[in-house]
């Protein structure tokens, strides 16, 4: 027991040891790894998206910060550790570091992915009517927070024609708790001049039903909200596949 972490003094491999890659000589790739790049590649042109699962979109991304080694097995590694695309393109550095053959390449390009998801679907919301741009805002809310493994608490901020002027986080928590409190949501409302706003957080069990305490603080900034002429619109719980409304659930 006193030297049992002596077996691992050596760096872990990029891959199992048992998927060793040969380069030719020279140093380039087997023609069947290259093969599989340039198919892959051309699936992904010719079909998009939809042609091709998860783990190969992984692999996809990982060609460009591993361009001498097989990353088929790394790609599914990933997928078993954390589930899904969503969720590995989510993880902390921290996480990602944390899985053998990631390095700090491979984790960099993933979170600029992520960043980048995050930017386009925010673009499609930001200064335009939430009434005409509906979906692009629950797009927008489940690409931010769906994959998260804590709690975070955003408020959508509109103006008098329903606009969105901003969009913020206003706290992070747990697996299972946010701390929340109405004075600080209504007087960032009135310090940006918003008309409206809209309540959205995650639930990273997946299941987006309310709890008691999400309905009474949802209560309590309503009341906050209407005593200084603030409308609260809804309230969305992002789960891992689908969005709870309060409105359309009828808590509010």
């Amino acid at each position: 027991m006193t030297h049992a972490n002596s077996f691992h003094e050596r760096p872990l491999p990029l891959f199992d040891e048992a998927e060793p890659v040969a380069l030719t000589a020279g140093g380039k790739l087997p023609s069947y790894i290259k093969d599989h790049r340039k198919r892959l590649r051309d699936r992904f042109m010719d079909g998009g998206a939809a042609a091709i699962p998860d783990y190969e979109m992984l692999e996809l991304l990982l060609f460009r910060a591993i361009p001498r080694q097989d990353v088929k097995p790394l790609a599914r590694r990933l997928m078993d550790t954390f589930g899904d695309l969503g969720r590995v393109l989510s993880a902390s550095p921290e996480q990602l570091l944390d899985v053998p053959g990631v390095g700090e390449a491979v984790m960099q390009d993933l979170k600029i992915v992520e960043a980048a998801a995050h930017r386009i679907a925010r673009a499609k919301v930001m200064q335009r009517p939430v009434v005409s741009s509906w979906e692009a805002v629950l797009d927008y809310c489940h690409t931010t927070m769906a994959h998260r493994e804590t709690e975070q608490f955003r408020i959508l901020f509109l103006d008098r024609k329903n606009v969105l002027i901003a969009d913020e986080e206003q706290g992070k928590g747990t697996v299972d708790h946010v701390p929340v409190y109405p004075r600080e949501v209504v007087k960032r409302a009135l310090s940006l001049n918003a008309s409206a706003i809209i309540l959205v957080h995650n639930h990273p069990s997946g299941d987006p039903t309310p709890s008691d305490s999400d309905i009474t603080m949802t209560t309590q900034i309503d009341d906050a909200c209407r005593a200084l002429g603030i409308v609260l619109h809804d309230h969305l719980i992002v789960g891992k596949s689908t969005e709870l409304s309060f409105r359309s659930a009828g808590y509010l």
